[in-house]
């Protein structure tokens, strides 16, 4: 059993941790600056390429990659305990994939162009993803398995992805814009990206925290759940408009960025163990510092930068391996 008290020194720790990797993130790139010159810019006294650098390359970067982290931590944390089903994330049920062809979709055939345009999409495709993922996974069931909640993800996926490649081959023109979205960037140029999503992603983190208390009881059963006061259909309602609203504003902005969404809830647990109250808080937080990092590392080692999605699958995969393999830590 672990303690509140160890709880409360895991999440300083992880906030201090976040911080620290957001300074570096703005910190360093192309041309490294100092912490004086930093400070220098956003207190107002620095006016040259350093702001320039800032402002439009690295804060707006550096903001979307904290509210992408945020919301792709909290779907995947809030996914799992619904589905009961420690393996379960955006990217492997085919959410992200669902918002990404929405996009290409919209690309391709309907000229979409602006990134409000963008989100929409993003998030009709997650939604609609989601109730075919859960239709399908249901069928013939009566009710939701875990396993074939999987199996039906992991397909349907398949299938979106092909799609998604397939309409580049309808308009060239618009590949350069669709692989954006297919390979995953926390490169954006403008605050207006981060500060629409900002509101999304935090009306998304509400619903999943108000719902944590009951998502409790779901490892129990449905049945069960109920008899303790829960009301399933109602929890899972919540839960699905949160995740089509995280996971919409996580591609519109970034792409379909897979893994970190499977694997981060698995820290978490590992750090404050089953309570769901902690888990989502604690996804919610060290997300972003894996994306963060990641993306920093991804500009270090390569020139042109690596995209973050490939950076994070290098770094996630060995330490997921090693936490699954530990007992209990896949444990919901």
């Amino acid at each position: 059993m672990i303690s509140n008290n160890k709880r409360y020194s895991w999440l300083l720790m992880c906030l201090i941790l976040l911080l620290v990797i957001m300074v570096l993130s703005l910190c360093i790139g192309a041309k490294p600056l100092s912490i004086n010159t930093l400070l220098a810019v956003l207190s107002g006294e620095e006016q040259g390429l350093a702001k320039t650098i800032i402002m439009e390359g690295r804060l707006p970067r550096t903001l979307n990659g904290l509210l992408v982290g945020i919301a792709l931590g909290t779907s995947g944390a809030l996914i799992q305990a619904i589905t009961r089903n420690p393996l379960a994330d955006p990217g492997i049920l085919g959410i992200n994939l669902g918002a990404n062809l929405a996009v290409s979709i919209a690309i391709v055939f309907l000229g979409a162009t602006v990134f409000t345009q963008f989100f929409f999409y993003s998030a009709l495709g997650a939604l609609l993803a989601s109730l075919l993922v859960y239709f399908i996974g249901s069928l013939g069931a009566g009710k939701m398995d875990p396993l074939r909640l999987t199996l039906s993800g992991v397909a349907i996926g398949a299938v979106f992805g092909g799609f998604s490649s397939m309409l580049t081959l309808f308009n060239p023109m618009a590949f350069d814009q669709i692989r954006f979205w297919a390979v995953g960037s926390l490169d954006v140029r403008t605050l207006s990206v981060p500060f629409f999503i900002a509101p999304v992603v935090l009306f998304g983190c509400f619903l999943a925290i108000a719902i944590t208390p009951a998502l409790n009881t779901f490892g129990l059963g449905d049945s069960l759940a109920a008899a303790l006061g829960s009301q399933p259909a109602r929890i899972q309602l919540i839960g699905l408009i949160a995740i089509t609203l995280l996971c919409g504003a996580a591609t519109a902005a970034a792409g379909p960025i897979g893994f970190v969404s499977l694997m981060m809830p698995h820290i978490a647990r590992w750090m404050v163990g089953p309570d769901q109250r902690w888990i989502i808080p604690f996804s919610f937080i060290l997300t972003p510092s894996l994306l963060l990092t990641a993306d920093i590392l991804g500009r270090v080692l390569i020139a042109g930068e690596l995209r973050v999605s490939i950076v994070t699958a290098f770094i996630g995969a060995p330490i997921l391996i090693y936490l699954v393999r530990r007992k209990g830590a896949s444990r919901l």
